[in-house]
């Protein structure tokens, strides 16, 4: 196995240019984590969100946060997750993590995309929301569209992701917060209680609560910033604050905007995929602001084609590292002339495209939609149980690396931070077995073969290729 000194004096070769400061590498954070997606999916909770959101913040949100900007001072280099199981657990591990982290976001983006779609049919036709080739030629257009771009490097990339958060996710959620706040204080009815009682959700039901998986992952991606370590102005500074900055708007921006639908829209007309239009529309009869509609539609699909920017290019960041590290195939670290990994990024185009078809077996979109969301959550979360293992293992493996910023209370504080990501992680795990009643999945067993079946497949790849690639180093290919 080569020394990591060796391996990452070759990545830091790269040509690169440090281009991010503390204000992109913090919009970067909030379009990749600020997601409108999960909005709806939390409203289903009612006030009992506001629960759900502080639980999964303490016990993985900030775990990830502060674990992340550790390891991110530490090993400030191009590759992220990566980089960071690689130094605790070796190349083997390190590959597949990265090959899981990229993998689920291939996954994800039909979710994003689908979301994105739902959203543009209120402009042409809301019956097309339920539509599945309207919906499958939506996601292959614009995700073509996307992976062009980032075809032109992390300029570009960070640029649309900055745009993008500011007008397409942050304002649309300022303002249906706004709304809500002022819905609230007019005395206009409301279809959840504020209650001290109503913010304890009824642990009783079980399919309720599988919702969960989605609050959680709407959470996830404070560390995929880190993969552009090698391009952050001072990241020893750069990411304490950008992440800390980031976090509050992220938590913040979730919770209230997800209230905001709750106290709207009645749970059971509540659509999952466009419940945030159908939330607007509302607020938009009320105040005589009809007219608003397109806008703030337009709005919503430029904060999804820039959470999409965003994510193409970070996970293949590392499958790059992992190329030139010989963990995975040389084919994988090709890049263009802007630097961008190119054969990555029409590798993943092709796997998204044909992880489409599954809006056209399955009943409705909806439970195609549900069904990406739990393979994707469940997925990453083997991610984040190899990201927190690693962390705590490499505060005794390699104690000495100097963290600028290190977790509070030492190894203990470690520890707590680390278990808390594991366990949360597990369970949401063992939630995506469970398929919420609010959306028609067909037959359970059909269901769970369904998940059991596409995690199979899609974990299996790296171990084999890995295996394939070090067969041929030994035998001299």
């Amino acid at each position: 196995m080569p020394q990591p000194t060796a391996t990452l004096t070759a990545v830091t070769t790269l040509p690169v240019r440090r281009s991010l400061g503390v204000f992109s590498l913090l919009m970067i954070n909030v379009v990749a984590v600020d997601s409108l997606r999960s909005l709806p999916f939390a409203a289903v909770y009612g006030f009992s969100l506001l629960f759900f959101y502080l639980v999964a913040a303490v016990t993985f949100f900030f775990p990830t946060a502060l674990v992340s900007a550790e390891l991110a001072t530490a090993w400030p280099d191009r590759g992220g997750v990566y980089v960071w199981v690689r130094e605790a657990f070796g190349e083997r591990w390190g590959f597949i993590t990265i090959w899981l982290q990229w993998v689920y976001n291939v996954v994800w983006y039909p979710t994003i995309l689908a979301f994105m779609g739902g959203v543009l049919a209120y402009l042409i036709n809301p019956a097309l929301a339920e539509n599945k080739f309207y919906m499958l030629s939506v996601i292959l257009i614009v995700f073509w569209g996307a992976t062009l771009a980032n075809c032109f490097g992390m300029r570009i990339s960070s640029w649309i992701s900055t745009v993008s958060a500011l007008i397409g996710t942050l304002i649309p959620m300022a303002f249906i917060i706004i709304l809500g706040i002022i819905w609230v204080t007019q005395g206009n009815p409301l279809h959840i209680e504020l209650t001290r009682t109503a913010f304890f959700p009824d642990f009783h039901d079980i399919n309720k609560l599988s919702f969960f998986l989605v609050v959680v992952f709407g959470l996830v991606g404070m560390e995929m910033s880190a993969s552009h370590a090698d391009e952050v102005k001072e990241p020893s500074k750069t990411f304490p604050r950008a992440i800390a900055i980031s976090s509050i708007i992220i938590l913040l921006s979730l919770m209230f905007s997800s209230l905001a639908i709750a106290i709207v829209v009645p749970e059971n007309t509540l659509n999952v995929i466009t419940g945030l239009v159908q939330a607007y529309q509302i607020f938009f009869r009320n105040y005589g602001l009809t007219w608003a509609t397109p806008v703030i539609t337009v709005l919503i699909i430029i904060g999804g084609i820039g959470a999409v920017a965003a994510w193409i290019i970070g996970p293949t960041k590392g499958l790059l590292v992992a190329a030139m590290d010989g963990s995975a195939p040389k084919v994988f670290g090709r890049t263009n002339r802007y630097g961008a990994p190119v054969v990555i990024l029409l590798m993943q185009a092709f796997l998204c495209t044909a992880l489409c078809s599954i809006f056209l077996f399955m009943p409705t979109v909806s439970s195609s939609y549900w069904v990406l969301t739990a393979i994707t959550a469940q997925l990453a979360m083997l991610v984040y149980l190899s990201l927190f293992a690693a962390a705590i293992a490499l505060r005794y493996k390699k104690p000495n690396i100097k963290r600028v910023y290190r977790v509070p209370f030492g190894n203990i504080g470690m520890w707590i931070l680390g278990s808390l990501g594991i366990l949360t992680s597990l369970l949401v795990i063992a939630l995506g077995f469970v398929p919420p009643v609010q959306i028609e999945t067909g037959n359970l067993l059909k269901y769970e073969m369904i998940l059991v079946i596409g995690m199979i497949l899609l974990c299996l790849p790296p171990t084999i290729i890995f295996n394939i690639r070090r067969r041929s180093k030994v035998i001299g290919l």
